[in-house]
């Protein structure tokens, strides 16, 4: 498989407001930036939507060490989402799960794609240099947005 190291990060001014999303995906010496925006976002939706989007720009099944600065998105990954969908999309407390379009979406790109993720945790604004490249990016997004 090959090895792939990926940053992704969400940006929201307002929240909800525009906002942006970014990528920046590592293969040996290779780089690829992507970035997006919506106009009338959150935050959090565009933390899942910069995972979900550098997902699917593999082609092929890889073994991925994703950093993410959302405790959200990777303890709602790797944690609280079995749980969500034997409740039928319901939170510990019975509320309906927020953003379930996009953890729907998530769920089943890491579900179907073979690929095998190391969810890293990598704390925002601290001087990582991919971190920052992705919250670049994702602010990119924003400016695109608006």
């Amino acid at each position: 498989m090959e090895q792939v190291v990926i940053y992704t990060d969400g940006a929201c001014k307002g929240n909800p407001g525009p906002g942006g999303w970014g990528v920046l995906l590592q293969m040996g010496e290779h780089q690829r930036e992507l970035f997006g925006g919506e106009r009338a976002t959150t935050n959090n939706r565009m933390e899942l939507q910069a995972v979900i989007e550098a997902l699917r720009a593999l082609k092929r099944p890889c073994a991925i060490t994703l950093h993410l600065d959302s405790e959200y998105v990777r303890r709602g990954i790797t944690e609280w989402i079995a749980g969500w969908k034997r409740k039928g999309w319901r939170t510990a407390s019975g509320a309906p799960v927020k953003n379930i379009d996009l953890w729907q979406q998530l769920d089943g790109l890491v579900a179907t794609s073979g690929h095998r993720i190391d969810w890293r945790w990598v704390k925002g604004h601290a001087g990582d240099p991919g971190n920052e490249r992705a919250d670049a990016l994702a602010n990119q997004g924003v400016d695109a947005a608006r």
